[in-house]
């Protein structure tokens, strides 16, 4: 479905905020060997007659190779490296505090207020979200809503990878209904409690962090770097290839609320072949509704999950030698921020084009799911 803004709605600030902690490859990589090699030993009988399978060892080389990730930004670092846990280790808070999710959001939240020059007063919604809540409620929207002292309403959102995207729909929704004058979106994405670091495949994919960003009317932006939003497109295709089943009917089951498909996971060779055509194949039609063609844009601010398909993606839709600068990349150093690495993205790659350039911000993930934006700069 696609929906065309009418003149005057803007992306008028944008913020992130970033964990202090870095695990490198090499970091992660040291850690899980020494697991693999331990579990190794450990069930060596087992392995021997095949009714239990050994644990791959890694690589750094091999991580960056399958994904371009280098290093990763993580909220809490003790305890992922930590064999005997290989998890991340947060201090629990009591009810009265602000909640991790929550602290991570102000963050991002305030400087994207600052960088369009809002105030509490000047905001009236606020839309958290990212691919995991770390409760059901109260809302954490709620939560930043009453932290930051802004009036009218907030709500979560989930929708994996495209959370950020499909947040960005709902807060155009809301100014063209006229529900709202001014839109706080922030995807607070805290990651790694949901990371099989246990996995050779995929305990190296994501990381942690926060971003932001106002949208609001034209007529009451006062940002000197704003993009006029030329209309939303969004996509889903059920799919079980990218999944997690961590939920509260697990305690209904009986089922081990912790155990691997709980976890992320995926089968991505799967993911790869099918989601690239479609992501590619989205962003063609979402250009073309405006009878624009892709080299017609000025910059791709795509999903940041994997090099590989970022690039495959762009092949497909411009072919080849395309230049590093139309596609920014941000993942080698941030890894998979879920539904963050888009905007990342726009946030640090988008104030040296001109007036009058096209952009298109644009994620994809677990769901399936597609969600873009084509943007002007104003």
């Amino acid at each position: 479905m696609t929906t065309t803004s009418p003149p005057g709605i803007v992306i008028s600030g944008s913020g992130i905020w970033t964990p202090s902690n870095v695990i490198t490859n090499e970091e992660l990589v040291d850690s899980y060997n020494a697991y693999a090699q331990k579990f190794n030993a450990d069930h060596a009988p087992e392995i021997e007659s095949g009714k239990m399978d050994e644990k791959p060892l890694s690589s750094a080389r091999f991580i960056e190779k399958a994904s371009g990730v280098k290093s990763r930004y993580v909220y809490i670092k003790e305890g992922i490296l930590d064999i005997a846990r290989m998890r991340p280790k947060f201090p629990e808070r009591k009810e009265e505090e602000l909640s991790h999710q929550a602290e991570i959001a102000v963050a991002a939240a305030r400087k994207a207020m600052a960088a369009a020059g809002k105030t509490a007063a000047d905001i009236d919604a606020v839309i958290v979200s990212c691919a995991y809540t770390q409760r059901a409620y109260p809302a954490i929207a709620i939560e930043v809503q009453n932290e930051l002292g802004i009036d009218g309403f907030g709500f979560d959102m989930l929708m994996a990878c495209s959370a950020a995207t499909f947040g960005l729909h709902r807060a155009y929704d809301c100014l063209v209904s006229g529900s709202a004058k001014c839109v706080l979106a922030i995807n607070p994405e805290l990651v790694t409690p949901q990371v099989n670091y246990c996995d050779r495949d995929t305990h190296f994919i994501f990381g942690d962090v926060s971003t932001a960003i106002i949208m609001e009317r034209a007529d009451t932006c006062t940002s000197e770097n704003c993009y006029e939003v030329l209309s939303t497109k969004a996509m889903t295709r059920f799919s079980s290839n990218i999944r997690s089943n961590f939920g509260h009917t697990s305690r209904a089951t009986d089922a081990d609320p912790y155990g691997w498909d709980k976890l992320f996971h995926q089968a991505g060779r799967k993911v790869f072949e099918e989601v690239s055509p479609i992501a590619a194949g989205h962003i063609n039609d979402h250009l073309a509704s405006h009878d624009l063609m892709p080299g017609d844009v000025k910059r791709f601010w795509l999903h940041q999950a994997n090099l590989n398909m970022n690039r495959m993606v762009i092949k497909q839709i411009l072919g080849d030698n395309v230049c590093a600068d139309k596609i920014p990349t941000i993942l080698d150093r941030y890894a998979n921020t879920a539904s963050a690495g888009s905007i990342i993205a726009f946030h640090l790659h988008n104030e040296d084009l001109q007036k009058g350039d096209i952009g298109i911000i644009c994620s994809f993930g677990a769901g399936y799911s597609v969600g873009s934006l084509v943007v002007r700069k104003q």
